[in-house]
Order: structure tokens, then sequence, then C-alpha cells
């Protein structure tokens, strides 16, 4: 996103009700990708690059389409428009319907291309055949990121777009009909209070408008009433711009139907197998995760909507927090539904490994495409200041799932020497008496010591008891370091630490309200509000419980861990006519905008789900009949961000929040609560417990 567009949005959404200005939105439209690009297809057409993070490259940062006809151009977004997946694939299939024509186009990425196939229809009152059209693309390439130093070469078949590193093409399968280039917004139109409707006519007094921008306008006639526009993103030092050109010529003729389109799309996700329950969430979910994912294995949290931090602190970057527990979370699905995902489990543990750094801990966040540090606020262990600022939950995370994923067979160099290093980072910051000290977060907005992040050492710790066969302190990651906070045995180590924070949560046990305080703060005072995040205690007991053959979890426990978990279900719960679901946390005054309550948000909503579902289990193993009612709880959670709930999209995907009048806001699709869908649809599938009394909900 260029400053340019940035300050457009300023200009045509300052003062809105339930807009943040200056924010590229993706809470509409659908994206493509998974193999590359992540290319965002609005509505109206318009096609936007998302995956700088993942691959490094820019791309196109605006474009707008239309069709073209007796020399007049109708453009896309004023024209009656339907969108859907075909399939289970990335494929966007967008159908515009205008006064002349109806226009079927269909979207892929593939790799570092992206096509636009498009066929026209003329509507029945005119006299225009169909080779009469041509489909106006505008486009606006920032290779490098840049949008100034910028150059054109035109080629019979393509346009090339440079800085410096990074080279753009387009191209059409029919050719162009026309092309020109243009300017992009001068100052006086920056400053001026009115936006500029974008593309302009032709400035004949600006000659070099044709050759230093990275906007192009071109038409793309229809042969046949048929045509395809391609872009491909490449470097020279990896790509010659005549391998380039071939390449999309390549793409033109491989890929000329919607058939061959989809088929070409088919190996972004993973093949559902038949039956499964749930199979359109199951879909979504496989497909977001598949569309947010780099070639590594790591993930950004989202698409990164504001990417100059007006309103956030962006999220096109991978946080080991969320990547880990989407880890485990596809590692539990992948068990029960039989999803064949060994080669997404092999990569996120591989770069665990690879970005662990010497202290055992993991940074704040990290550039997917290469593990490489990325901008945050919580890099504390990397400064030489105290350690307040760090997230220490991340480790926890971390740690779960590697020592699952060594346990199913997952092998890959270094992971033993991983496990033993990140168990003496996770012992530093252990206070003695069995909970983390002061850190940051989860939510990343405050400091103190978290009932989650106790959550997460508990589940680290049990994991790596339960799964740390085997491994001994010998083994770091520096053979020739005498490490000496590294135990013989840390799975013994690990079972003790375990247990000293299970007894040290009775410290933050608040009777009064009948759960467990979001925090104790810097100052030794409980704070006992209601927190979403606290729900990972559910998860966290059912792994300590497994240590022990007869259930470690003793029944005064089970007791207040049903009163927790309900007390924060129901505590949480907000619900308008237009959506349901839990808040994050009481008082949660981020992005409310001229709301006065909390927002809905769907992690904290599948988290409940999750929750009720994992205490279902942890009952029923105990024999405890409160397990039906905590497996209905579960279900009727889970309907609200399913396919149909209302915090699910049409598209599938689960934004971020939403305004109580049925909004939805921030970064769509958010990879973290699709994959709490994907397990919690897993646990009780494989669980099959019943619902206390029924429920439609239970079908969702």
């Amino acid at each position: 996103m260029r400053l340019r567009d940035a300050l457009d949005d300023y200009k045509r959404t300052a003062g809105h009700e339930r807009l943040f200005s200056g924010e590229r939105r993706t809470v509409t439209g659908r994206f493509t990708g998974g193999d590359g690009r992540l290319v965002h297809v609005a509505p109206d057409g318009g096609l936007r690059d998302f995956g700088y993070p993942l691959t490094g490259r820019t791309g196109l940062v605006r474009s707008r389409f239309g069709i073209e006809a007796d020399d007049d151009v109708i453009w896309f977004d004023a024209a009656a428009t339907s969108q859907r997946y075909v399939g289970d694939t990335t494929l966007v299939e967008t159908v515009h319907e205008t006064d002349v024509a109806t226009v079927r186009r269909h979207d892929v990425a593939i790799g570092e291309a992206h096509l636009t196939h498009a066929t026209v229809e003329p509507a029945d009152d005119t006299e225009l055949a169909a080779d009469d059209f041509a489909l106006v693309a505008y486009a606006t390439f920032a290779p490098d990121g840049r949008d100034d130093r910028v150059g054109q070469l035109r080629f019979s078949d393509a346009i090339e777009v440079y800085h410096a590193d990074e080279h753009d093409f387009l191209a059409s399968a029919t050719g162009f009909a026309e092309l020109r280039g243009q300017l992009p917004t001068t100052f006086p139109e920056l400053l001026d209070d009115s936006p500029v409707d974008l593309p302009r006519g032709r400035d004949e007094g600006r000659y070099e408008e044709e050759r230093l921008s990275g906007e192009v306008i071109v038409d793309a006639p229809f042969v046949d009433g048929e045509t395809t526009v391609g872009t491909l993103l490449t470097e020279p030092a990896e790509t010659s711009r005549e391998t380039a050109r071939n390449d999309l010529s390549s793409l033109f003729d491989e890929l000329d139907t919607p058939d061959a389109l989809a088929d070409a799309a088919s190996g972004t996700v993973p093949t559902v197998p038949d039956p499964v329950p749930s199979r359109e969430s199951v879909v979504a979910d496989l497909r977001v995760l598949s569309l947010l994912s780099a070639e590594t294995g790591l993930r950004i949290a989202g698409p990164d909507f504001d990417p100059y931090y007006q309103h956030s602190g962006g999220y096109g970057y991978t946080w080991f927090r969320d990547d880990a527990e989407i880890s485990t979370f596809l590692l539990g699905a992948d068990e029960t539904l039989g999803l064949d995902l060994d080669d997404w489990h092999e990569r996120s543990a591989r770069m665990y490994v690879t970005t662990q750094r010497e202290d055992g801990a993991w940074p704040h966040r990290v550039w997917p495409r290469d593990g490489s540090l990325a901008p945050g606020w919580a890099n504390a262990r990397i400064e030489d200041g105290p350690d307040v600022d760090y997230q220490a939950d991340q480790t926890g995370s971390v740690i779960a799932f590697l020592s699952r994923a060594r346990a199913v067979g997952v092998d890959v160099d270094g992971l033993d020497a991983a496990l033993v290093d990140a168990l003496a980072s996770l012992d530093g910051t252990l206070g003695e008496d069995g909970r983390p000290v002061v850190c940051q977060n989860a939510w990343e907005d405050s400091v103190g010591r978290f009932t989650h992040t106790t959550a997460t050492f508990l589940e680290a710790y049990g994991e790596l008891a339960l799964h740390g066969a085997g491994l001994t302190g010998e083994v770091t990651r520096d053979a020739s370091a005498d490490r000496d906070d590294a135990p013989p045995d840390p799975a013994a180590h690990a079972r003790e630490r375990a247990r000293q924070v299970y007894d040290a949560l009775d410290d933050v046990w608040v009777p009064e309200r009948g759960c467990y305080a979001l925090r104790e703060t810097v100052h030794g005072e409980i704070d006992d509000r209601l927190d979403s995040a606290t729900l990972a205690l559910a998860s966290a007991h059912r792994t300590y419980d497994a240590l022990d053959a007869d259930g470690a979890v003793d029944d005064d426990r089970l007791d207040r861990l049903v009163s927790h978990v309900e007390t924060v279900v129901d505590g949480l719960a907000h619900e308008t006519d237009e959506i349901a679901g839990l808040i994050r946390y009481e008082g949660d005054g981020w992005r409310r905008g001229d709301q006065h309550s909390e927002k809905v948000w769907t992690v904290s909503t599948a988290w409940g789900a999750n929750a009720c579902a994992e205490l279902a289990v942890l009952l029923d193993a105990h024999d405890d009949s409160r397990a039906e009612e905590l497996a209905e709880r579960a279900r009727d959670l889970l309907a609200h961000v399913s396919p149909g709930g209302s915090l699910c999209e049409p598209t599938g995907y689960l934004p971020e929040q939403f305004f109580d009048d049925g909004t939805p806001d921030s970064a769509t699709p958010l990879g973290w609560p699709h994959a709490i869908r994907l397990a919690t649809v897993a646990l009780l599938d494989e669980h099959d417990l019943p619902s206390a009394t029924p429920s439609a909900a239970a079908d969702a």
C-alpha cells in the first residue's frame, strides 16, 4: 500500500463511524493464492497484492477493471456483482452485471503469477457482439514497495514495471488494443480535500507519464468472447526478462479455461476426505491457512490491512504464539480427520528450530518468508533491558507443539536440542512461586503475571513431560556449550514443573467471582476481570491430567475449572440483533470507534467453544456427567463462528472483530480462529460427546 492510497482512503473515510481511515480493508472480497502470492479480489473485481510478508515482493497496490465498447468504459465498481470460490480451491469467480454485457471472471494466483480469465456475454438488447468489447484494466505496481523512481518497458506482448530488484510484468493473452501510463496522484491533488478518481484521462502535456510510473491502463480485446490478463512478479537474478514473458505466455496457453484454472488452483488447498464433519467449515479453514502461509510454513496472522500502523501494530508477520497454536490445532485435527498435513507439521517444526534464539526463546515477530526479525515491541530479550517487554507464552506455545510433533514422528534436525534449550528458557521466566514472572500478555496491551501465560506454561511442561522420553540435558543447540541449567532428564524435570504450576494456580483463584483472575499486576494486586485468554486453562489441564493414568486433576480443581469456564463464557457473552459471541476481556477498549461497549471477537468465541469441548472431554474421562452440558455449550458457541453463524462471513472467513451492528472489522481472514474452529470440529467429532438436550447448533 502506498502512502498516496492511504491518504486517499483517509479523505474518503475520515469521520466514518465504522471505518478506520487509511486502511486497505479485506472484510469483503476473497483471496487467491497459497503457493506464493496472496492476491485480494474485491467484489468490484479490483486486485491488490498482500503477499509482501510471504514473498518479499509488493506487486499490485491498486487496480480497477471494466469493459469498453464504442469508446465508452463501464467500470465494474458501478456494476452488480456476485462472487464465490470454485469448489475446494482458491479460484475466485466474480460475475459483473452491466447494462450492456455480463462479464464472468476467474481469478487465480499460482506461484508468483496471477491470471484473470474473463468471458463476455452481450446483453439481449444490444447490437454489440462479444468481440466488440475489450477488458479494461487499470493497474498500479509498486516494485520494491516504491511509487517513485519507477519505470516501464514496453514489449509487443507485455509491459514491465521496475525499480531495482523487483520487476513486475503485465500481459494479455489477446494482446493490447491500447495501453498507456500516467502519473500517480500529484502533490496538489494529495493536499486537496477531495479524493481523486483514478485513472485519469490522458495528459498530453506530460510525456514522461507514459514511462515513469507504476501506473498503466490497458485494453485487452475479447476474442471469441474470452480474454486473459496476467501479472508476474520477478527478480532478474532469479528470472530473466525473456523467461518471465515466456512463462506468462505458457500460462495463457495452458490455463485457458475455468476448468484448467480450477485444476491449477486445487493443489494449493489440502484435499479434504469424505466423509468429514462440517465439511464446508473444514475446507474454509484449510483454504485460509493455506493462503496465509509462506513457503517456509510460517504464517502471517492475517492480511496486513494497516501497514502504516495507524490503528494497529500490523498483522503481516509471524507471531510464535499464534503460529505454534495454529500448528498444534492442525496437528490434532489431522490426527482425527486424516487431512494428510505431514508436510505442514514438518515445515513448522523446522522453522521453529531455525528461528530459536541462543537463549532458547523466540523473538516477538519474524518475517514468514525467511524467519528474519520483523518490527515488534516485545524484543526485550534481544535488547539489554529487563524482560518485562517479552511474551513468555510464545515460548510455551512452541514447546507444546514441538513436543507433540516429536511424539507423532516429526523428525527435523535440532528438534531435541531446541526443546532442551526452550525448557531452560521457560524455567528462566518461571517465578519461585510457580507462576510466570511479569511480562506482556497474549493481547499485547499490558504487563503483569497473567493466568493465560500460566496456562501456556502448564501446557508446555505437561506436553514435554508426556513426550520428552529420551531427551537428555546433554542435547543442546550448541553441543560444545556447558549448559548447567539443562536438567539431566528434561521430561522428569518438566513433570515436576507442571505440578508446581498446577499448584500455583490457586494463588489467582477468585472465589467471589468463581473464576481465575486475569492477572496479578506489577504492584501485586489481583486483577479479577474476565479474560477469554484464560480459557486456555481447559486444554492445559487436559494435558496435565494425562500425566497420571488415573488422572492428575483432582475433583476440587475440576469444580473450579467448570466454574471458571462457565463464568468466563457467560460473563463475556455479548448479543445484539445482528451478532452473538464473546468479547475479548472486560473493559477492552480497542478499535471501538463510536461503540460504547466492547466488540465481539471471533478468536474469543472460538476459544470459548474449544475450551468447553476440551473441558467436556476432561470431565468425560473422569465420568463426570457435566461433560454433556459442556459439550452442548461448545456446539452452541461453535455455531456462531461456523458457516451460517453471525460471526462467519459468506466467504467462510472469520474477521478478527465485529461491531454490534454486524459490521466486520480488522484483519480478515484471521488465521488463529480458523485453526481453533477446525480443531474444535475435530475434537467434538473424535469424542462424540452427547448433548444434554437437543440443539440446532449441534449440526453446525
